[in-house]
Parts: structure tokens; C-alpha cells; sequence
């Protein structure tokens, strides 16, 4: 079944200041805040199998701009703030309601 909505795949890397451990939890925690942000559905950090550093971020927003009020959460700034990763690409992708 496809759901309409704006769609986000972010690609992060853990800083080396910090452990694989740590950087997985602060992502855990940080996507289970996402998550009950009114127009967030779907909040996910992924690790690469190959490179325990690296992490894909899933996200699912009713639409873009419930994505956009994702980045006025404080939750969002103090976890940018802390350094937890570096951004390597993001993707926007929107499936639209059919009419």
C-alpha cells in the first residue's frame, strides 16, 4: 500500500568523539522524539552493515511542512548541537495523495 507524504533519507556518519554505542543510542532516542512530533510517522536510524559508523535515517512526515517544523524542535536543535554526527546526503521524496 503506497501512503501519501513527504518522505526523508538522510545518510549520517557517528562523530569519532564519540562510541558506535553511544552514537546509536543518541539516534535511537533522537528518532523516538521525532516520532511524537504531531505529522512525523515514521522515524528510523538504520546501521550500515558494512560500516557501523554510518547510519540511514528514515523519515516520514504527512507532508513537507510538518518536515519543516521538525527543525523548530528543541529536540531537533539540541541533537545537532551535540555534535552526535555529521550529514552526508539527504533526499526529499514526496508521494502525493491520488485525487
Amino acid at each position: 500500500m503506497k501512503t501519501p507524504g513527504h518522505f526523508i533519507t538522510a545518510k549520517v556518519l557517528i562523530d569519532p568523539q564519540w562510541s558506535v554505542a553511544e552514537g546509536r543510542q543518541a539516534l535511537d532516542d533522537y528518532c523516538q522524539a521525532m516520532r511524537q512530533e504531531s505529522g512525523c510517522t515514521l522515524a528510523l536510524a538504520l546501521q550500515d552493515n558494512s560500516q557501523p559508523r554510518r547510519f540511514i535515517l528514515w523519515e516520514r512526515y504527512e507532508n513537507q511542512e510538518a518536515y519543516q517544523q521538525h527543525f523548530t524542535r528543541s529536540h531537533t536543535a539540541a541533537f545537532i548541537k551535540a555534535g552526535w554526527v555529521s550529514l552526508v546526503d539527504v533526499v526529499e521524496t514526496t508521494l502525493p495523495a491520488k485525487d
